[in-house]
């Protein structure tokens, strides 16, 4: 099977590094020209649009900020005139390391906001976009959290993954019928610099014990799905979750 994206522009958020940074060079791959969203890390986007090539753009934003987000995305329609598909992959986990209500609050304050809050945004934009333009298709990078929970550290991040799994949902649900399909990808624990808190703390050790398989999934193992829902080879699957997390959560 030949995927060949030609002729559509893809918006990937968090795509500096990581799993965003695969997928927009896995997009890229199959003809799709990327829009590459960083927030702060100019230089590392720069490389990865560069191995984009095919008019790969940088567009800097904070998603953390509304009006960044809605920006963000003016920027983008403005340079490459549309946008067919919107991933939504950056997110934040922080781990909550200090009991105050204090810090609680603003670790939930910030993780919603930058992973659920600026999906929901680039969403909105989107659909609407999309109505205007003939269709469109969403793939929201959520996570296992979404489903089984985390660490007591990391409830801001679950909550956030599990709001953006309704979010895919009701988008898939509600636009359908004007060409709009939206699907979520769940990762488990991927090697990615987000993720090496997480390792220095616990343990790659005890990462691999979690799952069936023999080594931990690498964002080069998340890639290929998103490049698969991207074609409209999977239109009739919207709204579903696919599981990418070596059977360490199967719902």
């Amino acid at each position: 099977m030949h995927i060949d994206l030609t002729g559509k522009t893809v918006l990937v958020t968090g795509a500096s590094r990581g799993i965003g940074a695969e997928i927009a060079r896995a997009m890229a791959g199959s003809g799709a020209r990327v829009a590459v969203h960083y927030s702060a890390s100019e230089a590392e986007a720069a490389g990865v649009a560069e191995a984009c090539g095919d008019g790969a753009k940088t567009f800097g934003a904070d998603l953390g900020d509304a009006d960044s987000c809605i920006a963000l995305w003016d920027a983008v329609t403005a340079s490459f005139g549309r946008v067919d598909v919107l991933v939504n992959n950056a997110g934040v986990a922080q781990a909550v390391d200090d009991p105050s209500m204090d810090r609680w609050l603003a670790v939930w304050n910030r993780t919603l906001d930058v992973n659920l809050r600026a999906a929901a945004l680039l969403c909105r934009l989107a659909t609407d976009h999309f109505a205007a333009n003939g269709g469109g298709r969403i793939i929201n990078i959520s996570s296992r959290a979404a489903f089984r929970g985390d660490q007591p550290e990391y409830i801001a991040y679950a909550a956030s993954k599990g709001g953006m799994v309704a979010l895919t949902r009701s988008i898939a649900r509600g636009f359908g019928k004007q060409g709009i399909v939206a699907f979520n990808v769940a990762p488990g624990f991927t090697r990615t610099a987000m993720a090496q808190d997480f390792i220095d703390q616990y343990g790659e050790d005890y990462a691999v014990s979690d799952i069936a398989l023999t080594r931990l999934t690498e964002p080069k193992d998340v890639a290929p799905t998103v490049v698969f829902l991207a074609s409209g080879l999977a239109d009739h699957a919207t709204g579903a979750t696919i599981d990418i997390n070596a059977a360490s959560y199967v719902h």
